[in-house]
């Protein structure tokens, strides 16, 4: 088993995946290999592994396996597979209302705390660039954040909230560390501390919604939709490859039903 992880993992750092992809396809493949050790690595034994996962687990990652399995398959043990779609649960995240995000930013006190709320909701950034964005990537006089090496390892840039402007130049100037948010223990905060920053904030609010960082994106671009963005812009501001993945905050947003007239109301 250890032969084929090994050759898996040269395989996938070879082609340049992300560090998290890696450990991602590694796992997904070494829970199939315990699953198969007495069985044949053939189709039959993964469609026997998949039938029995999506009894006990979510169908989303189960179809995360699935690739990691295909690509595994293919790449590792030059056999082809050919697997059926995995029909995913189509359920939407709760969003959070513009008074929800209000409160939070309200209770938080800790200024760098409050600053990466305002950050997550305001500019759409996932938790994983917040914590890596250094001093040098906000650019005052542009009015622009540089997002390096994003999801998909591609570049690009979001606006700075104008009412931020001023408590982020602030907190720039006082702060001589590399990384724009760090630890009191120096280095960049962990993605850990802000999923517990912004569930404390939710707490301390009174939000009784499951509120992660991730929500705080997702709140961003459905209230930019329902102010009348372009669907294209959100696109290039969440950094999303494909439109279909943005066109998901349609189906989010209540905005078009909420507007709706009942034929009731002429009665």
């Amino acid at each position: 088993m250890q032969d084929l992880l090994k050759k898996l993992e040269n395989e996938l750092k070879v082609r340049n995946f992300s560090k998290k992809t890696v450990s991602s396809y590694l796992y997904s493949v070494k829970k199939f290999l315990k699953y198969s050790e007495d069985r044949e690595l053939n189709p039959d034994t993964v469609k026997k592994y998949i039938i029995k996962h999506l009894e006990i687990e979510n169908p989303s990652s189960v179809a995360k396996d699935s690739f990691a399995i295909k690509f595994f398959f293919e790449n590792i043990l030059r056999k082809r597979l050919f697997l059926p779609t995995i029909k995913r649960n189509k359920i939407l995240p709760d969003i959070l209302s513009i008074d929800e995000i209000r409160r939070m930013i309200k209770t938080t006190l800790n200024l760098k705390h409050k600053l990466i709320i305002k950050l997550l909701y305001g500019t759409g950034l996932r938790v994983g660039e917040i914590v890596n964005l250094k001093k040098n990537d906000v650019e005052f006089e542009e009015g622009l954040i540089h997002v390096r090496l994003a999801k998909g390892k591609k570049d690009r840039f979001v606006k700075i909230p104008t009412s931020l402007d001023e408590d982020l130049g602030n907190y720039c100037k006082l702060n001589s560390k590399k990384y724009l948010f760090e630890s009191n223990r120096g280095g960049k905060l962990t993605i850990k501390s802000v999923q517990k920053i912004v569930s404390n904030a939710a707490k301390k609010a009174k939000i009784k919604k499951r509120v992660y960082p991730h929500l705080l994106r997702h709140s961003f671009a459905t209230h930019l939709l329902e102010q009348g963005t372009d669907l294209r812009i959100i696109q290039k501001l969440l950094g999303h490859s494909d439109i279909k993945t943005t066109q998901i905050y349609t189906q989010i947003s209540q905005a078009s039903v909420k507007n709706i007239k009942s034929p009731l109301d002429n009665i």
